[in-house]
C-alpha cells in the first residue's frame, strides 16, 4: 500500500521528483541517511538551487545534521572496514555504556560553512522523532557531550581547531565529517590519533551520508514509464558546472565528447547561472545530462547525479568511479557510464541513436515505477541516532591520511583524478 496517493504521486511526477535507488541495508550500522544540508550550501554556489528545492519539499527542515551511531557489534564489522593494512593503525577497546540509561548528547562544534540553525526545544524529538538524544552547539557542554562533530573544510582552511588544548572525557567521540573528494580534504595530517568516527559518503565510512538515494515504491495502478519523462526534450544533452578546470578529466571528456554531439553548457562557469526555479526544469528540456566527478575516488558519486540527472528528468552520463560502484547505489539500467565505451566518438554515436529511439530511451526511466527519489541535500537530516546496544566499540584512527587516500581510493585503471583517458 503506497504511503502516497495516486495523485500525489503524479505530482512527483511531473515535478520529476520521482526516481533514484533502494535503500541499502546497513547491518551492523544503526544510523543511516544522515545529512548537513548546511554543508552543502557552501558547494560549488548551489546555495540558491537547494534553498529553493527544500522549501519546496520540507518547509522548516533542520539545515544542519548531526547524526551518530553506537556501533554494536562493530568489532565484527571493524575488520571489513579496513582491508588494507589499517588494523594496525587502530586502537579499539570495548566500553560498556548504558545508553537508554539517559540522553546521548551530539555536540556539534561549529557549524559548516558557518550557516548556524536553530538548535531551540527538544530538536531530536520534535525534528526527527527520535528519543533519548540532545543536539546542542553550546561548547560549554564540551565535558557533557558523547560525540563532537567537526567539519573538515574549516579545519583544513584554519578557520577552526580542534580542542585539544580541553580535557576530553575518555568516552566522547570525535566525529571527522567531509562530503569532499580526497583531493579537495587537504592536509589531514595534523588530525591523526584525535578522531574516532567517521561520517562521509563513502560506504565504509561509520556513518554512511550518501548524496542521494531512493526507496521502494508503490505508485498505483494507471502510471506508465511515459509519465516519469519530460515531454519537451530539445536538446541533445547539457551540463551544469561551476568549477571548470584545464587539468580535470571530465573538461578534457567535455571537449572531446562536445565534438559528437551538441552540449549545452551552464553555470558559473560560464557566467551562466541557473536560479533554482529553472535549473531542473532547463535539463528537463535535455535527453542526457553529462553527471561529472570533478574527480574520480571510491563512492564519489554527487549530487551531479542524484539532483540534477535523476530529478531533472535527463538520462544521467556518468563520469566518476567504476560502474560497480555506481550500481551498488542506484539501478544498473538507469544511467550511462563513459567507460562503458571505447571511446568517446562511439559513446556519441549511442547517445544519437538512443535519443532517436523512444522506446529504447524510455527504457532507462523503467527503474521510475518501483523507486521514489530523495535528494538528502534537500530532505536534510533524518533519521539520525538510534540507539541500541550497550556495548560501544571506541576506537583511535592513528591516521586520516591513511583513511582518506588507502582503503581502495586509488582505482585501477586511473593513474590520477586528473589525467583522461581519451586523450
Amino acid at each position: 500500500m503506497s504511503f502516497w496517493s495516486n495523485s500525489q504521486s503524479k505530482y512527483l511526477i511531473r515535478a520529476q521528483f520521482a526516481g533514484v535507488l533502494p535503500e541499502r541495508v546497513q547491518a551492523e550500522l544503526v544510523i543511516k541517511d544522515l545529512w548537513f544540508y548546511t554543508s552543502i550550501k557552501g558547494k560549488n554556489n548551489r546555495k540558491t538551487n537547494m534553498l529553493d528545492f527544500c522549501s519546496h519539499r520540507c518547509t522548516l527542515l533542520a539545515a544542519f545534521f548531526v547524526g551518530l551511531t553506537l556501533f554494536g557489534s562493530l568489532l565484527i564489522q571493524w575488520p571489513l572496514f579496513f582491508k588494507m593494512k589499517m588494523t594496525s593503525r587502530i586502537e579499539t577497546e570495548v566500553i560498556d555504556m548504558n545508553i537508554n540509561a539517559k540522553n546521548t548528547t551530539v555536540l556539534v562544534w561549529y557549524w559548516p560553512f558557518g550557516d548556524k540553525s536553530s538548535l531551540d526545544g527538544n530538536v531530536c524529538w520534535e525534528r526527527f522523532g527520535i528519543p533519548n538524544c540532545k543536539l546542542v552547539d553550546d561548547r560549554s557542554m564540551f565535558s557533557q557531550a558523547d560525540f563532537v562533530v567537526f567539519h573538515n573544510r574549516e579545519l583544513i582552511q584554519g578557520q577552526q581547531r580542534l580542542p585539544v588544548d580541553q580535557t576530553r572525557p575518555r568516552r566522547q567521540k570525535w566525529v571527522w565529517f567531509s562530503l569532499e573528494s580526497p583531493a579537495h580534504n587537504g592536509n589531514v595530517k595534523p588530525f591523526a590519533g584525535h578522531f574516532n568516527c567517521t561520517m562521509s559518503y563513502r560506504r565504509d565510512a561509520d556513518i554512511y551520508t550518501p548524496y542521494g538515494s531512493l526507496v521502494p515504491q508503490d505508485f498505483g495502478t494507471g502510471l506508465t514509464v511515459e509519465d516519469f519523462i519530460p515531454k519537451n526534450k530539445s536538446s541533445m544533452a547539457c551540463w551544469v558546472v561551476s568549477n571548470f578546470a584545464a587539468h580535470h578529466k571530465r573538461t578534457a571528456v567535455y571537449n572531446r565528447l562536445k565534438t559528437f554531439i551538441p552540449v549545452n553548457v551552464y553555470g558559473g562557469a560560464l557566467n551562466k547561472r541557473l536560479d533554482g526555479n529553472v535549473l531542473l526544469p532547463t535539463i528537463s528540456h535535455c535527453y542526457f545530462y553529462l553527471s561529472f566527478e570533478n574527480s574520480i575516488f571510491k563512492d564519489y558519486i554527487t549530487e551531479k547525479l542524484w539532483y540534477n540527472g535523476f530529478m531533472g528528468g535527463a538520462v544521467p552520463v556518468v563520469l566518476g568511479p567504476p560502474r560497480e560502484q555506481y550500481e551498488a547505489v542506484a539501478p544498473k539500467d538507469s544511467f550511462i557510464h563513459v567507460d562503458d565505451f571505447p571511446s568517446l566518438e562511439e559513446l556519441g554515436k549511442f547517445l544519437k541513436s538512443l535519443a532517436e529511439d523512444k522506446e529504447r530511451y524510455a527504457s532507462y526511466f523503467n527503474w521510475k515505477l518501483k523507486y521514489l527519489g530523495k535528494s538528502d541535500l534537500a530532505v536534510g537530516g533524518r533519521n539520525f541516532v538510534k540507539f541500541a546496544p550497550k556495548s560501544v566499540a571506541y576506537k583511535s584512527i592513528r591516521s586520516m591520511r591513511t583513511y582518506i587516500l588507502g582503503n581502495g581510493n586509488k582505482i585501477k585503471g586511473i593513474k590520477t583524478p586528473t589525467k583522461s583517458n581519451f586523450l
